[in-house]
Parts: structure tokens; C-alpha cells; sequence
């Protein structure tokens, strides 16, 4: 076989599984994640050998996930909003857990999806770095920022009197 050939296979069942949890994450896109899946890979198979080759192949792939994502979410109609009953978290859901979501829902996008990088695919900076197109140390700033953030919404000081 093919060196290449099995060189995109490797990565597929390696990084495949992930790039694949990363989509089914966001509601927006969860619904078509397989054929997401399938668009990452193909822009990466056309892109392959254009350039200098990656630093880290699976912060590659998943910077070609996110931007892959970003035209699916643009190419989408918007939807009709969920009736209320059906958005609501069922009552076996632990409240801090919810609270947690809202808390970094409202983060500012940029801190955001770092934040959300770092925990749910476990990126390195320096994948991140490469993900996003910025420098490490502006993803250092973002993480901070935004657990900073998180911990004020979480724990607030209690007043004092």
C-alpha cells in the first residue's frame, strides 16, 4: 500500500474520533457531524503537500475542523427557537454542571472556543496556537481571562456587611 495513502488512514482513525466528538459538541452542528468529518479531511487531502508541512498534524486537522465548521454554521438557515419545556435541562442534571455551561456560554467567543479546545479536545497550547492562528501566549491570556472570568461568575465574593 501506499505510504501516503496509509499515512491519511493513520491519522484518520487517530485524530478522526476526536474531530468527530469536537463536532457532535456543538448542538449548531452535531446533526451533520459524519459528513463534517468527511470535509476536514478532504480540504486536508487537498491541501496536502502545499506548504511546509505541520508542526503538529492533529492541531491541523483540527484548524481545518473549525473553519470547516464555521462555513457549515454560515451556509445554515436559522432554525425556529425550541419551546421552552424542551430547552430546559432535566431535573437529574446536576445544577452546577448547568451553571458551568451557562458560565462559559457567556464568555466572549474568543475565550470561548480556547477555553473549549483546551477541555474538550485536551489541545496543547501550542496546538491551540496553531488551531486559532495566534500566538501562544495569547492563548495563555485567553485561558486565564476566561477561567478568571468563570471563577467570579461561580463564585462570587459574598458581600461583606
Amino acid at each position: 500500500m501506499d505510504a501516503r495513502i496509509e499515512h491519511w488512514e493513520r491519522l484518520y482513525r487517530d485524530v478522526g474520533p476526536a474531530l468527530l466528538g469536537y463536532f457532535r459538541r456543538q448542538p449548531a452542528l452535531a446533526g451533520a457531524a459524519d459528513d463534517l468529518l468527511q470535509d476536514t479531511f478532504e480540504r486536508a487531502l487537498r491541501r496536502a503537500g502545499c506548504g511546509e508541512p505541520p508542526v503538529s498534524q492533529r492541531a491541523y486537522l483540527f484548524g481545518i475542523a473549525r473553519h470547516v465548521g464555521i462555513d457549515a454554521l454560515r451556509r445554515q438557515r436559522p432554525q425556529a427557537e425550541l419551546a421552552p419545556e424542551m430547552a430546559a435541562p432535566s431535573r437529574a442534571e446536576d445544577d452546577r454542571l448547568e451553571a458551568m455551561r451557562l458560565a462559559i456560554g457567556g464568555l466572549p467567543e474568543p475565550q470561548r472556543e480556547t477555553l473549549l479546545l483546551k477541555l474538550q479536545q485536551d489541545l496543547s497550547y501550542e496546538e491551540i496556537a496553531a488551531v486559532l492562528d495566534i500566538p501562544v501566549g495569547t492563548v495563555r491570556s485567553r485561558l486565564h481571562h476566561a477561567v478568571r472570568r468563570l471563577r467570579e461568575q461561580l463564585n462570587p465574593e459574598p458581600e461583606s456587611s
